[in-house]
């Protein structure tokens, strides 16, 4: 996907690893569109969440890339938006199956929780897996409805 636009943001407490993630992605030729925040001084991660979702769910970017202490709030910040599907991924494997079983759009890291050759390798994965479709595309679409039978 070099040339497509990225969206990237943290909170304070995952702002180290999105500098090093947002400098990865640009140097393999992606757009970054960088929502914050711009310093490690205390903020909300709910903000930030809710940036990259309006940017992916508005096309003006076409994933998004959140961390926070442990990727969980911010996920479930951007989640609140129902065109997304953010999910914490762990590892490559985590970021792989996030990709093909559940059509992620962003990906959510944890500073605290994971190494920053981990998490590199896990956008890499995130960035060039497909989703698979077939039968997950049910639950998929469930997703997108809220859930709905």
């Amino acid at each position: 996907m070099p040339g497509s636009a990225i969206a990237v943001a943290s909170d304070h407490a995952g702002f180290d690893l999105k500098e090093i993630l947002k400098r990865d992605l640009q140097s393999a030729g992606h757009e970054v569109l960088d929502l914050g925040t711009g310093s490690p001084e205390s903020v909300d991660y709910p903000d930030f969440g809710k940036a990259v979702a309006e940017a992916v769910a508005s096309g003006r970017a076409t994933r998004g890339v959140i961390v926070c202490g442990t990727g969980i709030g911010i996920s479930i910040a951007a989640n609140r938006n129902p065109k997304i599907r953010a999910a914490v991924v762990h590892d490559a494997t985590s970021a792989r199956l996030a990709r093909q079983h559940n059509d992620a759009n962003v990906v959510a890291f944890g500073q605290r929780l994971i190494g920053v050759e981990t998490a590199r390798e896990a956008l890499q994965v995130f960035l060039k897996t497909d989703w698979d479709g077939g039968r997950h595309a049910r639950r998929v679409e469930k997703l997108s409805k809220g859930c709905q039978q």
